[in-house]
């Protein structure tokens, strides 16, 4: 296209956008992209990344698709832009089918000027389709870190995106935006996109932020501190934990010191995290408490403050999600609560990024048997689709595996003449992030300016020091846990039992609470040692607990049997333990549910339909008649996915149980509470 000057695309720009000018980096970023070149533009959050192709959008001739991991950007920004009188539209998975396959159409017809994409929806069968007949403009990637193996959050999904760029003209535009890259993981990407990619880097320094660490001893002094201190920050926050049960436990400690939260995860309907985000941007709460699913791609100026609860996996994570706040320049406080205990969750998290080597071999042999979907592979293999999709994307990348449609339906074949699967890269990837995780670590440690440490692993180099943050000023952070407040957090949790979200319409089973969590140190530990080592009978500590949990809850309805679960191993300690109950708590113990046939443990299943099929018609009851009418209270003494105890309440429903009520010890963190 005819190359136009900056003073003509302002004046555009005020007559599309209502906005003055452009800053001097975006006009940088523009004259290239319009010029028909690969630009590679990694700028702080807040800059306006996302104008750099919004405007020459609206200038290019056909349509301009913008591939982006973040569903609330796709939101924020196609509401924005529709608004402006600029066709835009999205395809992502919070939309139904016929939203999608209406949007897929009216691309293929022409009649959308800006198109953002989750990338993985690259694969649907109906989008491959019509991809030939868009008539394309330009390819704009978003959070283009992803690209990179080496970035902090890499995603197979990406590298389908890199497949079609390398197919395209040299003088194609196409536009990789990013607010975090290190050097190295920046040369990666403009590697992949091509030889000649033009890379623009801005300052990263964020002026407005005071960075903090508080260094705790214990969980209890998180919750603390917070307690103490959260009415003295200004305005509304952002509190990130590491787990989707942190972030439930968090928030409901707020509001049991009446501090108006709410929590935030993945694990949310569309509805309600819609909800949330549009309370958040009215400041509805004083903080909305969530793992590191909100905030990408939301674009509210004035987030106040963050506070992380747990440390992240490398400081170029901590510097995105820190990245959300202050984004309109004023102060800005960045906490950081560092106990150095707390490297087990990322730990966790680094080794599970990659499935062990012999999840590998366990596909390539279960596709020897003959083409196989994304479900079958996961049923006779017993993996989770994460592992799955990893593993597909590796081998199909080795060219040990070929993708091949059946119609419409996805398969994968094993390649006949396959070279070895070469696991080399592997180690080195490992090997790298738990460096990134020492950085991480040195941050929290650093007696240097904070914010010349971030920006220096960034790459960027800032002369003298920030000043602001708690080094500069010459200022430490530590918790004193008085009297009072530990009086405040046990008294939360005696009050805060884990809910069983187990109710559902194929049964008469309700919801029921646990005593406490598994991962609460002396509960696991004590279930553990009496279940897998021979230690005896459970403890007369968590009988206390569960009766309390009981009276708390349940005391005000009435039960006419304690039914328990037969356990798969363990032998009579469950038993043993549901009469004790039973004496305590005064409902009549019944022994006649039992196992029709041999199960294994549910904890050497990954799949939840693996689950599901272990147990199903796994139980039968001795004397289904004095169940007619009865209301059921069912222990057992750890709930994970909740999949044994929906089934005991199917076949107790079909007895004619009229309400069944499950009380359990404790209940995992995992199932289906994983973390985001």
């Amino acid at each position: 296209m005819e190359m136009i000057t900056r003073q003509q695309s302002e004046s555009t720009l005020k007559q599309i956008f209502r906005l003055p000018s452009f800053y001097d980096r975006q006009w940088e970023v523009i004259s290239q992209v319009m010029a028909g070149n690969r630009v590679l533009f990694v700028e702080k959050t807040g800059y306006g990344k996302s104008l750099c192709f919004q405007f020459p959008a609206t200038q290019f001739p056909g349509m301009t698709v913008v591939f982006s991991p973040l569903l609330a950007l796709m939101r924020d920004q196609v509401s924005r832009l529709q608004s402006l009188g600029i066709l835009a539209a999205c395809i992502n998975s919070e939309q139904t089918e016929e939203e999608n396959h209406d949007v897929i159409e009216k691309a293929g017809n022409n009649e959308i000027k800006i198109l953002y994409i989750a990338p993985e929806r690259m694969e649907n069968y109906e989008w491959m389709q019509t991809t030939h007949s868009l008539k394309l403009s330009m390819i704009v990637i978003d959070e283009a870190h992803c690209i990179s193996v080496w970035g902090h959050d890499f995603r197979p999904a990406y590298r389908r995106i890199i497949n079609l760029v390398n197919l395209l003209p040299g003088n194609f535009p196409v536009l990789a935006t990013t607010a975090t890259a290190t050097l190295e993981v920046q040369k990666d990407i403009a590697a992949q996109m091509g030889g000649q990619t033009v890379e623009i880097r801005g300052n990263l320094l964020r002026e407005n932020f005071s960075l903090r660490v508080v260094h705790v001893k214990s969980d209890d002094e998180k919750l603390a501190w917070i307690g103490m201190h959260i009415d003295a920050l200004e305005g509304t926050g952002l509190i990130y934990t590491g787990t989707i049960v942190e972030t439930m436990n968090f928030s409901k400690w707020l509001q049991h010191l009446n501090i108006s939260s709410v929590n935030y995860s993945s694990r949310l309907q569309p509805d309600a995290r819609r909800n949330v985000e549009a309370g958040l941007f009215n400041n509805q709460w004083k903080c909305v408490v969530s793992t590191n699913a909100l905030g990408m791609g939301i674009d509210k100026p004035d987030i106040r403050f963050i506070i992380h609860t747990q440390m992240p996996q490398s400081p170029i994570h901590y510097y995105q999600e820190i990245g959300r706040a202050g984004r309109d320049g004023r102060p800005t406080d960045i906490i950081l609560l560092y106990n150095p205990a707390d490297r087990d969750l990322p730990e966790a998290f680094i080794n599970g990024s990659k499935p062990p080597i012999e999840m590998y071999g366990k596909v390539v042999d279960s596709l020897k048997q003959g083409r196989l979907g994304e479900k079958q592979i996961m049923e006779t293999t017993n993996m989770k689709q994460t592992p799955v999709r990893v593993i597909l994307a590796d081998l199909t990348d080795q060219g040990i595996i070929n993708e091949v449609f059946e119609g419409s339906k996805r398969k994968y074949e094993s390649r006949y003449g396959a070279p070895a699967f070469d696991a080399s890269g592997f180690t080195r990837l490992r090997a790298h992030k738990f460096d990134e995780l020492n950085k991480m670590i040195r941050y929290a440690e650093t007696d240097g300016c904070r914010m010349k440490y971030l920006t220096g692993y960034l790459g960027d180099s800032v002369s003298g020091t920030c000043r602001n943050c708690d080094n500069d000023l010459g200022i430490r952070h530590r918790v004193t846990l008085t009297a009072q407040w530990q009086s405040k957090i046990t008294s939360f949790w005696e009050n805060n039992l884990p809910v069983l979200e187990v109710a559902n319409r194929y049964s008469n089973l309700a919801n029921g609470v646990a005593a406490a969590y598994y991962g609460n140190s002396n509960v696991g530990a004590a279930i553990h040692k009496c279940k897998y080592q021979r230690g005896g009978n459970f403890p007369d500590f968590l009988l206390k607990m569960i009766v309390k949990a009981f009276n708390k809850a349940l005391k005000e309805e009435h039960f006419d049997l304690l039914v328990f679960v037969s356990p798969t191993e363990s032998g009579n300690l469950v038993e043993e333990f549901a009469g004790r109950l039973s004496r305590e708590i005064k409902v009549p113990l019944s022994c006649r549910l039992l196992k029709s046939r041999p199960t294994q443990p549910q904890k050497v299943f990954q799949p939840a339909v693996l689950k599901r099929s272990n147990i199903k018609g796994a139980f039968e009851y001795a004397d289904p008649d004095e169940l007619a009418g009865k209301s059921i209270l069912l222990f057992d003494d750890i709930c994970d996915s909740g999949a044994t105890i929906k089934e005991i309440g199917r076949l107790l429903t079909q007895c004619g149980a009229a309400k069944i009520t499950p009380l359990v010890i404790a209940k995992t963190v995992g199932g289906d509470l994983d973390n985001d």
